[in-house]
Parts: structure tokens; C-alpha cells; sequence
């Protein structure tokens, strides 16, 4: 009898989903908090916000050599130890005395975050055949998505109502119980690959598919670049141009990550027929949407339709170049890739806020969106050329056979 394909893993890609969401809410809680930590820790609110800022840039400078020290290890376990890693850095911010400790804390939580990452999407990757990874990186993003709809959110209101300490111990009451889950339900994956006889393991820099992470790196650092260009500064954008109420922004906002619910969606239907095809198309999306929000935002209420379009085409991204690049780099790099992808995230975020603030303090909030076209005009350049070399590849060599999940 010929061997039927496995189903889809949709219940074991939701515990990585789950476990992405609790950990991304964990990155983000201290925005939806901020003046309540400063006031309790006895700070500014400029040196609050550095707790978000030192936590994406240790991400940036420990991913890679961190994901290498850690490569022979088991990945679930490894999941399992960085989820516990960060319910110990939220307890540790929930009794910090002092500004100090909070900090050290998040420092703590970065470190574990880069080596998260590192592990999620291969595993995810590794749970399905080549010809599902978008659609289970789709999943898995969904967590990310959730957490800036609901995590932060729910966060900032148990920060409010009951205080900011306890809403870390929430946070870290949450994390154990993903890490519980991901003990129960995640099976565990072979990610170290074996040498056929008589082949020798090259280093990472002479892979032939090196070239894709690289690509694929200069691509996401593009596009999230411009994207926290202005989205860093999106409700001051909302307040100044269209004139949008302040009691409103918060709504718009809610709508805006539900669109990027939509694009998740869209993804995961879509996005394993043509990666390169799909990536090129929303880009070109995004750039239009940018535009016509940057005309129609004096206008006031029509500028809402291209706010929203933005937000699913860029939602879609996300797995698009995530699933991109665990489908085509070599397995041996999946891990390496993933690290990298994560570095370029977490350059994208710091760096695009400060190009926003230069800015917004040189050429001020409307001069926003025509930045973030800029970018993404220069990352479909990269597309292009990585859509060019993906054909040369084809062109050389016959595609094998897809195995049977």
C-alpha cells in the first residue's frame, strides 16, 4: 500500500504559537506599563523605556554566538529551558527593588529571546514537509500577533487594576504553563544532520545556500526597518495628520493588529505556491498602501482603508521570509538562519525607531510614511535579485522529490 501523508500538526504548531505569544508579551509588557514601572522604580519614563530597548538589542549582539554554543543540544528541551529562563526574568521583575535589577532582568530576558527564536522556527519547519513551511510558520506567527492584540493589552490592564508587579508575575504564570505544554505535546525533532559516506561537512560560510540567508537578512532588515519608521511614531501620525481623536486611537490600533491577524491568514493560505512571487506582490502592497496613506492622511477618515491594507501586507511578511528561508537553506543552517533572521528583526526594530525620531524631529510626523517607502522600495530590489538567483539554482540542478511528512 503507498504511504499516506501525515496530517497537518496544527495542534503542535499552536503550542509553539502559544509559547511564541507568552514570550512576546513578555518582550513588550513593560510599553503598556511604562509610567506606572517609572513611577514605581522612581525613574523618567525616557529611562522606563530603555527596558525595551536593552532587551531588543542584547537579542541583537547574543543570537548568533549564543544559537552556536547551543546548537548540539536538544530542541525541545533547549524550548523548554528558555521558557523557564524567562518566568524567572519576569519574577525578577516583579520584586526588582530598584531600577538596576529591572534592568538586569531584561538583559536576562533578551538572552533568552534570541536562543527562542533560534529554536522556534526550525522547529516549526521540521514538523512539516518543505512544501507546508509558510503555512506553519503562518500558525506559529499567529502567537506574535496575538500577543500585540491581546498580550500586551491584557497586561496593561492587570498593570493598572491590580499593578505593575503583579502583572509580571501573571506573565511568568503564563510562561510556565506553555513550557508545561510544550513538555506534554511537542515531540522531539532531529535537527543535527548526519554526513553521507564519504562527505565532508563544510563550514557555514562556503554552504552554497549561505547566500540566502544573507539575502533574506538584507530583505527583513529593510522592510521592518521602514515599518518601525513608522509605526514606532503611528499614533502621533494618527493624531497630528488625519486628526484622528485621542480617544480613538486606541481603537484604530486594535483594528489595525486584527488586520494583521488577516494577513497571517492570507499567508498561511497562500504563501507556500510562490514565495518569491508572494513576498514581491506584498511589498509592492505595502509601498502602495504607504502612499496612499501619506495623500489621503489630511483628508481624515479616508486614510483608514490604506492603514489597514498596510497592516495585512505586512503581517504577511513575517512568514513569508521566515518560511522562505527554512525552505531553501540547507538543513544544517536552519538553526543559524533562524538566529540571523532574529538579529535582523531585532536591528529592524531599534534602528527604525531611531531613524523615526531623526525624523520626526527634522522634517516632522507627516514625513513619516515617505521613509518607510523608501526602505521597501530598496528591499524589492533584494527580492529580485534573491527570486533571480532562486531560478539559477533551479536552473542547474533538478528539484528532488518532496518526502512524505
Amino acid at each position: 500500500m503507498p504511504k499516506t501523508a501525515a496530517p497537518f500538526p496544527f495542534a503542535r504548531l499552536t503550542v509553539i504559537s502559544g509559547a511564541i505569544f507568552v514570550c512576546v508579551s513578555s518582550e513588550f509588557l513593560p510599553t503598556g506599563i511604562l509610567p506606572d514601572i517609572a513611577a514605581g522604580l522612581r525613574v523618567s519614563e525616557a529611562q522606563a523605556g530603555l527596558l525595551v530597548s536593552v532587551f531588543a538589542f542584547t537579542v541583537v549582539v547574543s543570537t548568533v554566538p549564543l544559537t552556536r554554543l547551543t546548537q548540539r543540544y536538544s530542541r525541545k528541551w533547549l524550548m523548554v529551558t528558555v521558557l523557564a529562563i524567562f518566568a524567572v526574568t519576569n519574577v525578577v521583575c516583579a520584586l526588582a527593588p530598584d531600577y538596576w535589577t529591572m534592568l538586569t532582568g531584561r538583559i536576562l530576558g533578551g538572552l533568552a529571546h534570541g536562543v527562542f527564536w533560534a529554536v522556534t522556527a526550525p522547529y516549526a519547519a521540521r514538523l512539516v514537509k518543505p512544501s507546508q513551511i509558510v503555512r506553519a510558520t503562518s500558525v506559529t506567527n499567529a502567537g506574535g500577533t496575538l500577543a500585540f492584540i491581546l498580550g500586551v493589552p491584557m497586561g496593561a490592564a492587570i498593570g493598572h487594576a491590580l499593578g505593575w508587579r503583579l502583572a509580571f508575575v501573571v506573565m511568568a504564570v503564563l510562561v510556565v504553563v506553555f513550557a508545561i505544554l510544550v513538555v506534554l505535546f511537542l515531540p522531539p525533532v532531529e535537527h543535527r544532520v548526519t554526513l553521507k559516506t564519504g562527505e565532508i561537512a563544510l563550514p557555514a560560510r562556503k554552504d552554497p545556500t549561505i547566500g540566502i540567508v544573507v539575502l533574506v537578512c538584507v530583505i527583513v532588515a529593510l522592510v521592518f526597518m521602514g515599518q518601525n519608521t513608522l509605526s514606532t511614531y503611528v499614533a502621533p501620525w494618527l493624531l497630528q495628520v488625519p486628526r484622528f481623536d485621542d480617544d480613538l486611537i486606541a481603537s484604530i490600533l486594535m483594528i489595525g493588529g486584527i488586520s494583521g491577524a488577516v494577513g497571517l491568514v492570507i499567508a498561511g493560505v497562500v504563501g507556500d505556491r510562490d514565495p518569491h512571487r508572494m513576498l514581491f506582490g506584498f511589498i509592492a502592497t505595502a509601498i502602495l498602501a504607504i502612499a496612499a496613506l501619506a495623500l489621503l492622511g489630511p483628508l481624515g477618515w479616508p486614510a483608514l482603508g490604506p492603514y489597514l491594507v498596510w497592516n495585512v501586507a505586512v503581517s504577511v511578511l513575517p512568514p513569508l521570509t521566515q518560511g522562505l528561508m527554512m525552505r531553501d537553506v540547507s538543513p544544517r543552517l536552519r538553526d543559524m538562519a533562524a538566529a540571523s533572521l532574529t538579529t535582523s528583526f531585532n536591528l529592524a526594530i531599534g534602528g527604525g525607531a531611531l531613524v523615526g525620531a531623526g525624523v520626526v524631529a527634522w522634517l516632522g510626523v507627516p514625513a513619516l510614511p515617505w521613509f518607510m517607502i523608501g526602505f521597501l522600495a530598496l528591499a524589492l530590489v533584494f527580492v529580485v535579485i534573491e527570486a533571480w538567483r532562486k531560478q539559477r539554482r533551479s536552473a542547474r540542478r533538478p528539484l528532488a522529490p518532496e518526502p512524505v511528512a
